[in-house]
């Protein structure tokens, strides 16, 4: 991406709502420990696939619903809801962005120059020095802010956990421009079969890869 922009920078051009922070706070549970990174790494590198609902939120004020899957290392994909009916794939290489409203056909960045590469990682480690900027727990769920310790202009994700059992609820990726992108996840259901074809790039052999 220009000047190491994240992946935020790529989402800015689809449509967001804001979720009141109430709800948020009502869908995590009661007071919980803080979380360690070395058990936050382990949950990490536990979690072979998963699935979930998803809502992303954009600082505009605005909203989009729909349905994320992982597959570490290195595989996501996210699918919009109408009217958005946009589609973002990684392989494991290149984040893949697929808009069907855009004549400029697919385009395609660098995974490892996005903040998500950091948690779809083969191996998690964020006791590693310089990649944890920030650990925080509010007594009911546990904040990491984590960055490439070699790159931190590429940005970086504050991650959200609760306890007992550790999950993962929320990401935040914030651009080296201040701006920020929050996906909040619904039930995340793990240990799910997930065909290879869903982390196929469509149009791959066409697209603009902005290095």
């Amino acid at each position: 991406m220009p000047g190491g922009a994240s992946y935020i920078g790529i989402m800015k051009q689809m449509r967001f709502l804001m979720v009141p922070a109430l709800w948020l706070a009502m869908s995590l549970p009661a007071a919980a420990e803080k979380l360690s990174l070395r058990e936050i790494s382990t949950y990490l590198n536990s979690l072979g696939t998963a699935r979930a609902q998803f809502t992303q939120i954009n600082e505009d004020g605005t909203i989009s619903t729909g349905q994320i899957l992982i597959r570490r290392p290195g595989r996501v994909r996210f699918e919009y809801d109408p009217p958005e009916a946009a589609l973002v794939v990684a392989d494991g290489a290149t984040l893949g962005i697929i808009d069907p409203r855009s004549n400029d056909g697919p385009q395609g960045y660098p995974l490892n120059r996005t903040p998500l590469s950091i948690i779809l990682a083969r191996n998690v480690d964020l006791t590693r020095a310089r990649m944890v900027t920030g650990h925080v727990s509010d007594g009911t769920s546990t904040t990491v802010r984590a960055q490439d310790p070699d790159n931190p202009d590429y940005g970086s994700i504050d991650l959200v956990f609760t306890a007992n059992p550790v999950e993962l609820r929320q990401w935040v990726i914030n651009d080296s421009g201040g701006s920020r992108t929050t996906v909040v996840l619904g039930e995340l259901q793990t240990g799910v079969q997930l065909a290879d074809e869903n982390f196929v790039i469509p149009g791959r052999d066409r697209m603009r890869i902005d290095r």
